[in-house]
């Protein structure tokens, strides 16, 4: 170990209705915490659960001091707890896993030893995943593969929560709707480096799944907004100008097609269905640069505006300070 060994490290784990496997996941993950020999803390993120989540929380807490926890008002969702706890965490070395036992925190000490070797995230590769091979697996092998091709970075597993961040990651990516597991895509757009590791992944041992296949339709769409970000959210006018202007140009060509046979060839053209498509076009055309210009407006106003945060917090409770309510 190096001089990484002193930065304080951050462990955070969004939280919905696991009410049983928290106390077995919290003696988990404090094991391997000591025997790193490292300063850490562990923020865990009620979001609005319904079952006895928070008031077992709330014991973890009052038997550890290196415990925060943070409740939502409701459930926003993981992206939504995972940004609360990104920050709320005070280490320079952060690392995220889900609460229901699957993720092994065993494998923390091989994450951060990636990261000692230069880079700036390391994502967890569920190689051997315990899960239903037609609701879970297939579908996260094809949305992985387009994920990896859209977004030009090529992981085996967006999906998996265990991840490691250097603090100035997640301090320069803002997450908002369902981009929780687009974290790798986005961070390479402002130039981190990022590798992915194998890591050990187990059966659900209490309750059932949170995910449907549903999930992965959403996951389709979200990756269409991930590609716009990545790639036009700076500069929307590129991708809605194109579109518009390839259209005005067939439109016009169609327009001066018609226009040539009116006035040279003396055919009447008011009742072709091609003089239709020509206006169609050239209004759609029209149409797409003006949504482009209004599209680049917005982004300056957006990028000059104050942030938001996209969730809600109730209170937060650790050993620094009493319950405290915003």
């Amino acid at each position: 170990m190096n001089k990484e060994i002193n930065k304080l490290l951050s462990i955070v784990v969004p939280v919905y209705n696991e009410e049983p496997s928290l106390k077995e996941l919290h003696q988990e993950i404090s094991s391997v915490c000591q025997a790193m020999g490292r300063p850490y803390e562990i923020i865990y993120v009620d979001d609005g659960s319904t079952d006895n989540s928070f008031e077992r929380l709330r014991e973890i807490q009052q038997q550890d001091s290196r415990v925060r926890v943070i409740r939502l008002r409701k459930n926003f969702g993981q992206t939504a707890a995972l940004s609360a706890g990104f920050d709320y965490a005070r280490g320079e070395i952060i690392i995220s896993l889900d609460a229901d036992l699957q993720n092994d925190p065993r494998d923390f000490p091989r994450l951060l030893e990636k990261l000692e070797k230069g880079y700036d995230l390391v994502n967890g590769w569920r190689k051997k995943r315990r899960d239903p091979l037609l609701t879970r697996r297939i579908p996260s092998m094809v949305a992985n593969w387009l994920i990896s091709l859209i977004t030009g970075v090529k992981l085996h597993d967006y999906g998996c929560t265990l991840k490691a961040f250097h603090r100035e990651v997640v301090d320069n990516i803002k997450l908002y709707g369902e981009l929780h597991r687009f974290i790798p895509a986005i961070a390479s757009h402002i130039g981190v480096n990022i590798t992915e590791i194998p890591v050990n992944h187990r059966h659900r041992k209490y309750g059932r799944s949170k995910y449907s296949l549903w999930r992965f339709f959403k996951v389709i769409l979200d990756l269409l907004t991930v590609k716009f970000l990545l790639s036009y959210s700076t500069r929307p006018l590129q991708i809605f100008g194109t579109f518009g202007l390839v259209s005005g140009v067939i439109g016009g060509a169609l327009g001066l097609y018609l226009t040539y046979l009116r006035l040279i060839v003396k055919q009447g053209i008011s009742n072709r269905p091609l003089l239709l498509l020509a206006i169609l076009l050239i209004v759609i055309g029209i149409q797409f640069i003006s949504i482009g210009l209004l599209a680049e407006l917005l982004v300056r106003t957006y990028h000059e505006s104050s942030e938001k945060k996209i969730y809600y917090v109730r209170e937060i409770i650790d050993s620094s300070s009493s319950p405290s309510s915003e």
